[in-house]
């Protein structure tokens, strides 16, 4: 546990003092003290001007990181017949329709992304309590409700990441792997950040964007001059 403490402390005194970083400079600090025994994801936290309370002010969206998440997505498809049968092809982990809202109410959720047919909705309308709160719910807003399960099923597995502002006003997202080549973490949190600029909702009054961080899995966070991370 010392041992461990000792890491913290000296990842913490590494950071001490330096904030509105270039992504640049940001992502090398973190690369270079990440120090747990597994490759640790690189995560970003945006402060938005929103309250997400008010319908008008909701953020959420999608985006395809250019260098992938460096994580294995487990896709799971409500489907039936010859779409069961496309997302099955296309590399879904979990196919299914009644049997799979059933495996879910028993609390067995083995999955990172939810997609649906249109016509599977009212089954995985049931399920809004369980999958709402985990941000799993199928939506046509960001692509897990289509007939192009396929398609879908590849975007997610390829490095796709969906977006949902929280109730403080924040959305959090992983963008790579501390083992991603610098240039690729900064190409892919830039692509993340535009996103979420470009979601601004209609009812966002004043600043949107107020503030960035990065930080690793277990290290402290960095932050982010907001022009540097607005770049694209």
């Amino acid at each position: 546990m010392a041992k461990f403490g000792k890491r913290t402390r000296a990842a913490r005194e590494a950071v001490a003092g330096k904030e509105n970083l270039s992504v640049e400079e940001a992502v090398a600090l973190i690369k270079a003290n990440a120090s747990a025994k597994f490759d640790e994801t690189v995560e970003i936290a945006m402060n938005l001007g929103v309250d997400p309370r008010h319908a008008d002010q909701m953020v959420r969206g999608v985006v395809g990181l250019p260098n992938g998440t460096g994580k294995d997505v487990r896709v799971a498809v409500f489907a039936r017949g010859a779409k069961a049968d496309e997302a099955k092809a296309a590399g879904a982990d979990i196919v299914g329709a009644e049997d799979l809202m059933e495996t879910i109410l028993s609390g067995k959720i083995e999955f990172d992304r939810c997609i649906a047919t249109p016509d599977m909705m009212p089954v995985v309308g049931r399920l809004g309590k369980v999958l709402g709160p985990r941000n799993l719910m199928p939506n046509p807003k960001v692509g897990t409700v289509t007939m192009d399960v396929a398609t879908a099923v590849q975007a997610a597995k390829g490095g796709e990441v969906q977006f949902k502002v929280e109730k403080a006003g924040v959305v959090h997202a992983g963008v790579g792997k501390v083992s991603f080549d610098e240039a690729k973490l900064v190409e892919n949190i830039r692509a993340f950040v535009g996103a979420v600029a470009r979601a601004k909702p209609a009812g966002a009054k004043g600043a949107y964007l107020r503030k960035v961080s990065l930080s690793s899995t277990m290290g402290p966070g960095v932050s982010v001059d907001l022009a540097s991370a607005n770049a694209e």
